[in-house]
């Protein structure tokens, strides 16, 4: 009777995307870590966020969608540029929503599809002013988030 080598848990990086210089170091990052520590793969996730002024307009709603088809068509487009020729399995997913709240649905919903899987979110830091008003998504991910977080800074 032989041993089964038990199957290899896989990494799986879910990398919050939005073309940014940050978000770029991220991506770099991910691909750095799955290099060594494979299986593993990648989604590279862009959250569109609306403003409160524009959820009140139906009109307004339906325009934005459609930029957003457009935005994710050209950030999964620097992805796969910036990927280019790793050899690191990724997809590429955006969701609307508040940013932070939407990684953790997603990495929830990732770890319960995949409990074996090893889920970890990877988000760049930001000093922008935005952030420092009203809290950055790293900050968010750090206080609520059930899987691990990697900031890229």
């Amino acid at each position: 009777m032989t041993a089964e080598t038990p199957p290899a848990h896989e990494l799986h990086l879910i990398v919050g995307f939005d073309g940014s210089p940050a978000a770029m170091r991220s991506l770099d990052a991910a691909v750095r870590l799955l290099r060594v520590r494979p299986p593993a793969r990648i989604t590279v996730t862009w959250v569109a966020h609306l403003t409160s002024t524009v959820e009140l307009s139906a009109d307004a709603v339906a325009i934005v969608e459609s930029d957003f088809d457009q935005v994710a068509q050209e950030l999964r487009a620097a992805a796969a540029e910036r990927l280019g020729d790793s050899g690191v399995p990724w997809d590429f997913q955006w969701r609307q929503g508040m940013i932070a709240q939407e990684l953790i649905v997603m990495a929830e919903s990732a770890q319960a599809t995949r409990p074996e899987d090893v889920v970890v979110i990877l988000v760049g830091s930001s000093s922008s002013l935005m952030h420092r008003m009203v809290g950055s998504v790293a900050v968010n991910l750090a206080r609520h988030s059930p899987v691990p977080v990697i900031v890229v800074p």
